[in-house]
């Protein structure tokens, strides 16, 4: 796209006011971090010392869910698919609601009764202090996790391209340096401060835009009837050649609703909340943003259809939003529009990457490689910093080469992530008969599963592979589990004792 140089620099403004202020965050937080790093630097940079209220806990819950995949890559799949991919993305509303509502207060209870810093502290608590559970819990989530952020890396580089004009490999280069500054250097309080910001950011960004685009097609019914001339399947819940047939919306409402229990970067916020009210209070005001943003981004990115009649050569539907924000709004004013896709895919990279990073540091070096350096906080320190430093930087190199669509590399980072943990952590918290050879058989067989089917049978019985997946992984679970001993009585003791 050839952009003029005044064009550029009205949107570059707002845009370079809204990277600068994600970095201060991150210097903010790394005070924080400097302060309390001789008394507890893991529970303050992978946990932010668990004292986030209501709506913080909220905007970051829904804004590290909401991603390049629901501003880039959904809307773009809507702008093919029209109103049917609507109607699937909606499933996605209760996000907060189930997040919070089952795992929330299970999980704050038990995470502070066993000192627990992250999501592997809790599982290795359950089940026994079994190592092989620890790594390959460990191992599924650092493998999946990169692939989620490698998809994140590509989003953001693709909107930076389409935006300032700059080649996607600049595009990269940017906006993963400032991720990775601000990350590096704030951890967890940094992550979810700034998600704070970014999704508020999103909120107003979605409802401007779902307004001037309406205006823009002349109304909603002027709108529809010219999809319609276009291609009539717009306008049906089931796509473009019955794309999105029925048990695809079934099985996709597994996928992306109830299957996001098994999101670890979603249930480490279920440990992060100061009290019962911040969390009631979360439950509330992320359901209607989540019911805000799902159904603002796709619904335009269908009507984006009438206005934007062609996409430009070079460019793919993920291109959508950025095109039509330039193509509604001044420069100036698409710029502080174009924050709120952008803000979306660093709110949910953060909070990826800085999992990852105490996955590797708190989990497996700390538990398992070299203890002793749990003495040393200096150390420590510097330890943490740099390897989210180089898991950023690995990540880069990753995304150097785009696949075509983002929405396909999230959703199959999602179904790996939930194959590894959805049963672990829905039957370790809620069924006390659950040990530690369930959850391993449970682990290997959806991890395998997911992998294998992904690959030779898309769709098994018209549904998503996470289906089949999930009914394996429970299936092998409860088949090890009674084949086994019973998980010891301490354990029992420590996670239903009063």
């Amino acid at each position: 796209m050839n952009l003029s140089s005044s064009y550029l620099i009205q949107l570059w403004i707002p845009l370079g006011l809204y990277l600068l202020i994600m970095l201060y965050i991150g210097f903010y937080s790394n005070r924080v971090v400097s302060t309390v790093s001789k008394r507890n630097f893991l529970g303050e940079y992978f946990l932010g010392n668990r004292n986030f209220g209501g709506y913080v806990l909220a905007m970051t819950l829904v804004a590290t869910y909401v991603s390049a995949s629901s501003f880039l890559g959904g809307p773009g799949t809507a702008y093919s698919q029209g109103l049917g991919w609507v109607l699937l993305a909606m499933t996605q509303l209760p996000t907060a609601y189930i997040t919070l509502g089952i795992l929330g207060k299970r999980f704050a209870i038990v995470s502070r009764k066993v000192n627990a810093v992250t999501i592997i502290d809790v599982i290795r608590e359950r089940y026994d202090n079994n190592p092989l559970v620890v790594w390959i819990a460990s191992m599924g989530a650092i493998i999946f996790l990169i692939v989620a952020v490698v998809g994140q890396f590509v989003g953001g580089a693709k909107l930076f391209q389409t935006i300032t004009g700059l080649p996607y490999i600049w595009g990269l280069i940017l906006f993963g340096s400032i991720v990775l500054i601000y990350t590096t250097v704030g951890g967890f309080r940094a992550v979810v401060l700034t998600d704070a910001v970014q999704g508020t950011i999103m909120v107003f960004g979605t409802v401007v835009i779902l307004i001037a685009t309406i205006m823009a097609g002349g109304g909603i019914s002027n709108i529809m009837h010219t999809l319609k001339t276009i291609n009539p399947d717009l306008l049906t819940p089931y796509g473009v050649d019955n794309f999105i047939a029925v048990p695809w919306i079934s099985s996709y409402w597994v996928l992306v609703c109830i299957g996001i229990l098994g999101l670890p970067q979603n249930a480490i916020r279920a440990m992060a909340y100061k009290d019962s009210k911040s969390m009631h209070r979360a439950i509330i005001i992320g359901t209607v943003v989540s019911g805000v943003l799902m159904l603002g981004l796709h619904l335009t990115g269908v009507m984006a259809r009438a206005i934007v009649t062609e996409i430009p050569q070079g460019l793919t539907t993920d291109n959508v939003m950025p095109l039509l924000a330039m193509r509604l709004f001044p420069a100036w004013f698409a710029g502080i529009f174009l924050a709120a896709p952008l803000a979306a895919i660093m709110s949910t990279v953060d909070s990826q990457l800085i999992l990852i990073s105490s996955t590797i540091v708190k989990d497996l070096y700390l538990n398992y490689i070299n203890p002793k350096v749990n003495d040393d906080q200096r150390k420590l320190t510097s330890t943490s910093m740099i390897i989210t430093a180089l898991l950023g930087l690995i990540a880069i190199l990753a995304s150097i080469k785009p696949p075509s669509l983002i929405i396909w590399i999230n959703l199959y980072a999602f179904g790996g992530l939930e194959a590894t943990f959805f049963w672990m952590l829905i039957l370790g918290l809620y069924w006390k008969r659950a040990n530690a050879a369930g959850a391993i058989a449970s682990m290997i067989t959806g991890i395998v599963s997911f992998i294998v089917i992904s690959r030779v049978w898309p769709r098994p019985f018209g549904t998503h592979p996470i289906v089949l997946t999930l009914i394996l992984g429970l299936i092998a679970f409860l088949i090890a589990t009674y084949a086994t001993k019973p998980p010891k009585e301490e354990t029992i003791e420590k996670f239903w004792g009063v």
